[in-house]
């Protein structure tokens, strides 16, 4: 008699082992781990004779694929298929005896009679018969647990996700919809897990093998796949896989364009979420400002203007986070002859984390020249570059007679001019700064030069003690306006005096006391009139300033006051440090004093310019402030803080009349809660390599989710203030809300002008981002204040309130048992 069973490996077809049938044995072929599997054909139950010969058969089968239990279910000739699933459609009977599976299979066939199956065909318009099923007998697995994934969202239509629901031991209630299971959604390229229940039961490593097994299922099948899994301990079984049969979005086109995206050094301005506002700002800042520079160091206005989608991406937005676009700033200034000799000048001087990689390299080498032309391109630049050195004392005067003349307008006169004017204040602030923005920018270009050149002549010259009496140099320029803070707030420690009520009034953040202490009342206001912008996230336009909330400046001289004195600074002798280095040596002690000399005026005239561009984004702050109250006023935003949600465009668009929408309002709330979104999730990598549209990275990183700790007991950074300190860490991330005592190690993910308060009591400063032109590493030298910088994950592996130790020279940190 003919058998109607067929074994796993057999290669029978559809139209004989049905559609689950063949899609297991296709599985089974290809490597995928299916439990162990017979399929009996339809034909089996046609008569008496033949059901009896396969029962016996069958039994005999069975001891081939394992001990029981068993699962019977059906396999008809279009089920599974990608026109219609059938699922449910069919009775599937589990944990089925040895003994009772012949009895079980002939209840599953005759359930391919059943109404509910022709009424499910005749929905779907698949014809009346489809055929009596087959049936699937396999071996049960004992599972930890079990569930369905789909490798594409059915409910979204979205191919880049990865849908997983899960429940504890079998599927079958999952299955069956009696209960709901967990539920977890994966990004399909990043393995991000985006959604996940309070309670999971699958680990990261379950999560990665289902991902992994997905990946796997569709390219076999050239097709989404909706699968059913389980897990017998750590070994995910693939119990059976059918095409997704409701409808999906088109698959994207493949798009192998590289983008790089770094914050490594950027945070430091732009910390954490950012608003529309802000960035757009920047975005038109930084445009602007590198268009004149390009102009100002030679290179012609048809080249700049051909390349005018760079200069107005060199910053990206990710998910509410702001990035440098690397691979627009090497072509924008690949433009400039020679530039890829100091490229590497250029990723210290922005902190970046690594060098781009090879493949973004060489897709944006430029086009090759002669010699001579490429020579006489050097040339012609040096010579715009020599020449705007020679003249920087002059520009310099001429950039800050126009900042004063810009600024000279009390800022609180902006509270009270109509929209048009403020419109035009803004135009004016564009054309006469942002346009000519020269002085911080030639200073920017030569202290890049100027640093990483010094840092390389020394290290070449005297290796790891020619760094060390580099980083000793840079220590102590005096004048750096970013210090000064710091020195006030020391100062009005000393006037608070032995005031125990103002004192503790002050520690509230409460400032009525004051004026029981004219002094410091007085030092308090001077302080507001220079420094009521160097707020922390000061850059920020939604930041609220000491002048609207000077609490965080009262609790600071509080703190300046409890911790009495500060320490000297110890001002290293130049002279004196370059003689031991260089003994014997005369050409190279003079040639580095010159060198060393240049970049350390260099890096102070960066840090007091940067100061000026904090004044113009508080103008600009207390301009859109007072836009954002007209337009609550006139109904067009529900507060007037939701100007911060809007774009500059959107803003001026709305008063110069090329707005496209005009619904500002709603445009506020949508980006509201796209940012309370945004603020459940974790911060992004510090650098995102992706290929194709940006568009796609923000929805996938992944929610706010605890860190394991590294329990490593020393690592590195980099050193930028020379100094031993062993102390307790105070992990702060927020400096309104965190405190510091006289003598605490700050650590802190990245710092920026506005935790100077802070600094006043640190004994040591440890940084997760930046580098060694950071705000924090210079205002560190500047105080004398061992500091290490790019200390990857300090703020996780640092346990506050724990010993550790600094030094500031070499960048080790090492937690203290």
């Amino acid at each position: 008699m003919t058998s109607f069973i067929h074994d796993m490996r057999s290669a029978a077809g559809a139209d004989v082992v049905g559609g689950k049938g063949a899609t297991l044995m296709r599985l089974a072929g290809l490597g995928f781990d299916v439990p162990a599997f017979v399929v009996v054909e339809a034909a089996a139950f046609t008569s008496a004779a033949a059901e009896a010969a396969t029962g016996a058969a069958l039994l005999v089968q069975l001891t081939g694929i394992g001990p029981g239990p068993y699962a019977v279910r059906s396999s008809a000739r279009e089920e599974d298929g990608s026109a219609a699933s059938h699922a449910g459609q069919f009775l599937s009977l589990l944990n089925v005896r040895a003994e009772d599976v012949p009895a079980a299979a002939r209840s599953v066939f005759e359930s391919g009679a059943a109404e509910s199956v022709a009424e499910y065909r005749s929905s779907r318009q698949l014809g009346a018969d489809g055929g009596a099923p087959a049936v699937v007998v396999q071996q049960m697995v004992d599972a930890r647990c079990a569930g369905v994934l789909f490798t594409a969202d059915p409910v979204s239509g979205r191919r880049d996700r990865i849908v997983v629901s899960a429940i504890a031991g079998l599927a079958d209630r999952l299955v069956g919809g009696e209960e709901d299971g967990e539920r977890y959604v994966l990004g399909k390229t990043s393995g991000e897990v985006l959604e996940r229940p309070a309670e999971a039961s699958l680990t990261d490593s379950d999560l990665a093998a289902l991902r992994a097994l997905a990946f796997s299922a569709e390219a076999a099948f050239g097709a989404p796949q909706d699968m059913e899994w389980a897990f017998a301990g750590q070994r995910l079984h693939l119990l059976q896989a059918r095409p997704i049969t409701t409808s999906l979005r088109p698959a994207p086109i493949a798009d192998e364009v590289l983008v790089v995206l770094d914050n490594s050094n950027i945070v430091e301005s732009y910390p954490g979420l950012v608003s529309p506002l802000t960035f757009s700002f920047a975005q038109y800042a930084y445009a602007r400002v590198y268009r004149a520079f390009m102009r100002l160091v030679g290179i012609d206005a048809a080249t700049i203007g051909s390349h005018a989608a760079l200069f107005d991406n060199l910053l990206s937005r990710v998910d509410a986070r702001v990035y440098y676009n690397l691979g627009n700033w090497y072509r924008a200034l690949a433009l400039l002859p020679g530039f890829s000799s100091n490229s590497a000048s250029m990723e210290l001087m922005m902190g970046v984390s690594e060098p781009l990689p090879a493949e973004l390299v060489a897709a944006m080498a430029a086009p090759p020249q002669s010699r001579f032309r490429r020579t006489l391109g050097m040339a012609r630049i040096g010579l715009a570059l020599a020449g705007a050195s020679l003249r920087l004392g002059r520009t310099k005067r001429g950039f800050y007679a126009r900042l004063g003349a810009a600024l000279a307008e009390p800022a609180t006169t902006l509270d009270y001019k109509p929209l048009t004017a403020l419109a035009a204040e803004y135009r004016r602030i564009e054309a006469d700064l942002l346009d000519r923005w020269d002085a911080p920018l030639v200073n920017d270009f030569l202290c890049m030069i100027a640093f990483g050149g010094s840092r390389k002549l020394m290290q070449g010259w005297a290796g790891e003690a020619g760094l060390a009496v580099h980083s000793d140099i840079m220590i102590g320029q005096g004048d750096i306006v970013s210090a000064e803070p710091a020195q006030r707030i020391r100062a009005m420690g000393k006037l608070l005096g032995d005031d125990p009520e103002l004192v503790a009034e002050l520690e509230a953040g409460q400032g009525e006391g004051l004026a029981r202490n004219p002094a410091l009342q007085q030092a308090v206001r001077d302080y507001l009139d220079r420094f009521a912008d160097r707020c922390p996230e000061e850059l920020k336009l939604e930041s609220v300033t000491l002048d609207r909330d000077p609490s965080p400046l009262y609790k600071a001289i509080a703190a300046a006051a409890a911790a009495g004195p500060g320490h000297a600074v110890e001002r290293v002798d130049p002279v004196a440090a370059l003689d031991r280095l260089f003994k014997g040596h005369p050409l190279r002690r003079a040639i580095a004093g010159v060198v060393l000399g240049i970049a350390k005026r260099r890096v102070r005239d960066r840090e007091n310019l940067r100061f000026e561009r904090t004044r113009i984004f508080g103008r600009g702050r207390r301009l859109f402030r007072a836009v954002g109250v007209q337009f609550h006023a006139l109904g067009l935003l529900d507060t007037p803080d939701d100007v911060f949600m809007l774009t500059v465009a959107e803003v001026l668009g709305a008063i110069e009349g090329f707005a496209v929408s005009h619904d500002l309002a709603a445009l506020a709330r949508l980006r509201r809660a796209e940012m309370a979104a945004a603020a459940t999730r974790r911060d992004p990598p510090e650098r995102l390599s992706l290929k194709g549209a940006v568009a796609t990275v923000g929805s996938a990183i992944a929610p706010l989710a605890p860190r394991a700790r590294d329990e490593a007991r020393e690592r590195s950074g980099v050193g930028c203030s020379a100094g031993v300190v062993r102390a307790v860490a105070r992990v702060i991330a927020d400096p309104r809300t965190g405190t510091l005592k006289r003598g605490e190690i700050l650590v802190a993910r990245h710092t920026d002008p506005g935790w100077i308060a802070l600094f006043t009591n640190a004994a040591a400063i440890v940084v997760e981002r930046g580098s060694p032109l950071s705000h924090s590493a210079i205002v560190a030298r500047e105080l004398g204040i061992p500091c290490v910088v790019a200390l990857k994950g300090a703020m996780e592996w640092i346990a506050d309130g724990e010993m550790i130790e600094v030094d500031g020279a070499t960048g080790q940190v090492r937690r203290v048992k």
